[in-house]
């Protein structure tokens, strides 16, 4: 996965994976088909890695503004810094594969809308519980918010403040909620 994401799909090659893998050319292919199969693999984990982050900071044990105020905090500390100058595996694969490959795009597609239901449901619990502003749709404001932490990891390549987009994600939310 480190590999795919440093050099992205088309700069791998596969002296990198073996050096990565520290398996021989048959041994790579035996346990994964071929380069795309092993970037779909590390892929559906990086996905899965990103789901269950986002599990722990929505946790329905948590106050839901509280949890979606842990939720961007989350991605405000990923993108800052030399993590936030790293990106995100998921954006650059977006942007590099999306469009051309069928699979890849089905993957990051389910991801959006894996994400995007997380966030509707905490939305949607702070309704109930009388903390959104009146006339917020939890389905509408989800789609903003996956919008723009997504759009943070594409403002982290360039090092923002860390202070500066904590306070963008704040000013955000409080539009949203009471």
């Amino acid at each position: 996965m480190g590999v795919f994401w440093s050099c992205g799909y088309h700069a791998t090659a596969l002296p990198d994976l073996l050096r990565a893998t520290k398996l021989s050319r048959g041994s790579l292919y035996a346990a994964f088909g071929d380069k795309h199969s092993l970037f779909l693999r590390a892929l559906d984990r990086y996905i899965a890695d990103a789901l269950t982050r986002m599990d722990i900071e929505l946790d329905l044990c948590r106050e839901p503004v509280d949890g979606l105020r842990a939720y961007l905090a989350g991605y405000v500390e990923r993108t800052s810094g030399a993590e936030g100058r790293r990106g995100c595996l998921l954006v650059a694969t977006a942007m590099e594969l999306a469009g051309q490959d069928a699979e890849v795009g089905r993957r990051v597609a389910g991801f959006f809308r894996a994400m995007e239901a997380r966030v509707a449901d905490a939305l949607s619990r702070a309704k109930t519980a009388g903390k959104l502003a009146d006339g917020v749709e939890p389905s509408s404001v989800a789609r903003i918010l996956v919008c723009f932490v997504e759009g943070l990891r594409v403002v982290g390549k360039t090092a923002p403040a860390r202070n500066t987009s904590q306070a963008t994600a704040d000013a955000l939310l409080d539009r949203f909620v009471r």
